[in-house]
């Protein structure tokens, strides 16, 4: 560990958001969650994606076989957003097309979410961090089959370089300030934490 590791923070202005494989039938394998916490949490990371207006890249490995195709919500959330089929590439980075809109976004903070952790989510995460890019894994936004490949998956990442965290810190670290907007960042907490939802209820009691 270095002595003095620098905070580097989320920038709304520097940040891309990759969603790898959130496929039908690979969120099947997904149960190092629950399927309605994951659902939610991928759903999340999708809503704080649009609220901050960020470059958002969806792909999807070998949709012919039993992977499956993109879950429909995320396909209705960015209907306008690159979308790259990838004929059978396991790992995303090996897609040309796939890199090529990554970098086209012109942003050197990738925060990225996927199914399965160790492989769909790891290996496009280490290739990104070995040509430069400074990556950010959404934990709660990946899954895999148990917590033992998922701490494998995670140790691996990390060693590389890259952070890891939640959704909720993503947007809290890309908000920066409550005085921004706290309707709209309170509305998404809400509409993804029950608990929050008592929260802004009780704020808008007192406004």
């Amino acid at each position: 560990m270095a002595a003095n590791p620098k905070y580097r923070k989320l920038d709304k202005n520097e940040a891309a958001v990759l969603l790898v494989d959130h496929q039908s039938g690979l969120c099947n394998l997904v149960a190092d969650f629950s399927p309605d916490e994951f659902k939610n949490n991928v759903l999340a990371l999708a809503d704080l994606a649009k609220y901050f207006k960020l470059p958002t890249i969806l792909t999807t490995s070998f949709e012919d076989g039993p992977n499956g195709p993109l879950v429909p919500e995320l396909k209705e959330k960015f209907p306008e957003a690159p979308y790259i089929a990838r004929p059978g590439q396991i790992n995303a980075w090996d897609n040309e097309d796939f890199v090529k809109a990554v970098k086209e976004t012109g942003r050197k903070q990738l925060i990225v979410a996927g199914v399965v952790t160790e492989v769909c989510v790891a290996f496009p995460v280490l290739s990104a961090i070995e040509e430069g890019f400074e990556v950010f894994v959404v934990a709660d936004a990946s899954g895999t089959f148990n917590t033992t490949t998922r701490e494998a998956a995670w140790s691996r990442m990390e060693q590389a370089g890259a952070q890891l965290m939640t959704w909720f810190a993503v947007a809290g670290e890309l908000h920066r300030d409550w005085r921004n907007d706290i309707e709209g960042l309170g509305t998404l907490f809400a509409n993804h934490l029950p608990a929050y939802r008592n929260l802004m209820t009780s704020y808008s009691a007192k406004s």
